[in-house]
């Protein structure tokens, strides 16, 4: 809670205006009753004077009774005005802050954090966790105030006009915030697990979004849907028995209300038959009595927000107080030009959480311009030698170093600027094709988009399309064949220039021909670059300065294609078991290009 009042610093202004606001609005409510006191006593002395009293009664009393009202009641209308749209003002600043600060911390995190955490759980907390602190901030908080100092003053006021009943009244407003006490302990572990089902309601949804085309193509939509439908139960259950408790504390609470009154009337209407208290104290006894009432409602009602919004205030924190486990040193340097001699030595790793690991001992040396080419069975370590460059994750032990510098003492952004990446998955952004090659470089101009896609072999697939370089496509590159989306990631990667570039099997998605194409423009951008390649096709590394061959996380072989095939083994084994594939695709490329209706054809079978 005091973390959450501290959000409000940079907007105290506007905090201390609803507070002013709100002191101001109760001061007008419970002024109300004393003007009703006034007017009914002056009516009760009429009374008592028989005819001749109403005949010489003021009615001037009656009417400064009603202008009186009714100015309060205009000065309860301003302030509370005040008050809502001051409050409401800064609880939107302090949500947009969150969602800022959670929104930046993911993107600080490193990438061993997001693959323990869930989609669906990170947007619970950055759209429904904030949302509901929010509520709590602009409404929740400030009637909590209202009504703390509604009784408060109450109960000041009752004890002036008459101690004893004041007492009276005291003997039962214990028990009601006894039963509060008691719901909110009650309710909160309710709240943990409402907002725990929302986040695997939200995280299968966003799952089941992604996966979609899988989904309709094994004909499991009936599967899914009968999934969701479990996890939605669970979370209508969890509210339904939050629902449950709460609609055992209110009629608990009237009857408590009913019995104050049922005694207030008891005791204070003897005490006017007993002149020891005026009629219009007793009407204005009761109006306190209500006044009374209704903030307790309030609270019991805001008790749950407010635990639901402390709930949700811990599970952003727990995002934005989770520690990065890639920073910049404190004394980290800017990673200037470099040339490109990239080197490991001696490299152990393993990722969070697993017992053994992926690499082990791995040493290589990579002069600048050269090419590396990886290869190894799946598992064998080759994508975590390319996370480690770029300082995706750290390593165990060992070191990585680029001309020199250990990748852990230079700044991760300039080092991360020098460095070209293109993955296995080709992942393009909601708008036009342009601006997601320009992604890396936003600053780029026109010609140079064009000629990082003629360099991928993407330039003229593009040119035909509606609107061309100003094509729009949608989320995830939906609109685009495989093919066409990897080779405008590898025009991404190109546009920066960069020193050292990185290619991820980044030609699986496209056929042989297009594969050619590439590889032919790739030769002539790789001559003063160091490059590192992982593929599972030979013609990919044939012509690579060195081939790394991995096997159980070690480098068992190195050297030239060459060499390789004349000595090592297990290389013949990986050109054995794609021979016949690649022979095949080669083929089918020889009969594509002598059919005359080869142009009509996208892609080799």
């Amino acid at each position: 809670m005091w973390r959450l009042l501290r959000a409000l610093g940079p907007y105290r202004g506007q905090a201390a205006g609803a507070l002013i606001s709100l002191v101001l609005m109760t001061a007008t409510v419970l002024g109300s009753p004393q003007v009703i006191r006034w007017v009914v006593d002056n009516l009760a002395d009429a009374l008592q004077g028989g005819t001749a009293g109403i005949a010489d009664f003021d009615w001037r009393v009656v009417r400064d009774g009603t202008l009186l009202l009714s100015g309060l009641a205009v000065g309860r209308g301003v302030f509370n005005f005040l008050q809502n749209f001051l409050g409401e003002k800064a609880s939107q600043s302090v949500a947009f802050d969150l969602r800022n600060q959670i929104y930046t911390k993911v993107h600080n995190l490193s990438f061993s954090y997001h693959d323990r955490a869930q989609t669906g759980q990170l947007m619970t907390r950055a759209t429904n966790d904030v949302e509901l602190v929010r509520q709590f901030m602009g409404q929740g908080l400030f009637l909590m105030i209202t009504s703390s100092l509604m009784l408060a003053g109450t109960f000041a006021v009752l004890i002036y006009m008459n101690w004893r009943l004041a007492i009276v009244t005291g003997v039962i407003f214990p028990l009601n915030i006894l039963l509060l006490v008691v719901f909110v302990r009650v309710i909160r572990p309710y709240f943990g697990n409402i907002q725990a089902t929302l986040d695997k309601l939200n995280a299968r949804l966003q799952e089941n979004l992604s996966g979609i085309r899988v989904v309709k193509a094994f004909a499991r939509a009936d599967f899914e849907i009968d999934r969701f439908a479990v996890e939605n139960e669970n979370y209508r259950l969890n509210l339904l028995k939050f629902i449950n408790s709460v609609s055992k504390v209110f009629p608990a609470t009237f009857l408590m209300s009913n019995i104050q009154l049922t005694l207030i009337l008891g005791f204070g209407g003897n005490l006017v038959m007993q002149d020891a208290l005026s009629i219009g104290d007793l009407t204005a006894f009761i109006t306190y009595l209500i006044f009374l009432t209704m903030p307790l409602m309030t609270i019991g009602f805001l008790a749950g927000m407010m635990v639901r919004a402390l709930v949700s205030a811990e599970r952003i924190f727990e995002v934005l107080d989770t520690p990065s486990e890639l920073t910049d040193a404190p004394n980290a340097r800017v990673l200037g030009s470099v040339a490109g001699r990239v080197q490991f030595r001696d490299v152990y790793f393993r990722y969070a959480g697993q017992s053994t690991d992926v690499l082990k001992g791995v040493s290589f040396l990579a002069s600048p311009g050269q090419t590396i080419a990886i290869m190894g069975k799946t598992g064998s370590g080759k994508s975590s030698i390319i996370n480690l460059l770029p300082r995706f994750y750290d390593v165990s032990s060992g070191s990585v170093t680029i001309d020199g510098e250990d990748v852990r003492a230079v700044t991760l952004a300039s080092l991360r600027s020098q460095i070209g990446i293109v993955l296995q998955e080709a992942i393009l952004f909601s708008g036009t094709i342009a601006s997601n090659i320009a992604y890396g470089r936003p600053e780029a101009s026109q010609a140079e988009i064009e000629q990082a896609a003629r360099a991928a072999a993407a330039h003229d697939f593009i040119v035909e399309l509606p609107d061309g370089y100003e094509s729009r496509v949608g989320e995830r590159g939906v609109g685009l064949s495989g093919g066409q989306r990897q080779r405008v990631a590898i025009a991404r990667a190109l546009l920066m220039d960069p020193r050292i570039l990185i290619l991820d099997d980044s030609t699986s998605a496209v056929d042989a021909e297009t594969e050619e194409r590439i590889l032919e423009a790739l030769r002539l951008l790789m001559q003063d670059r160091t490059s590192f390649v992982i593929a599972q096709r030979i013609s990919t590394v044939r012509e690579a300065d060195q081939v790394l061959v991995l096997e159980g996380g070690h480098i068992v072989d190195r050297g030239t294609h060459e060499e390789l095939v004349a000595h090592s083994s297990i290389y013949a084994d990986i050109i054995a078991s794609q021979f016949n594939r690649d022979a095949a695709r080669e083929q089918a490329v020889l009969r594509r290009q002598s059919s005359p209706t080869h142009v009509l054809q996208e892609r080799v079978p």
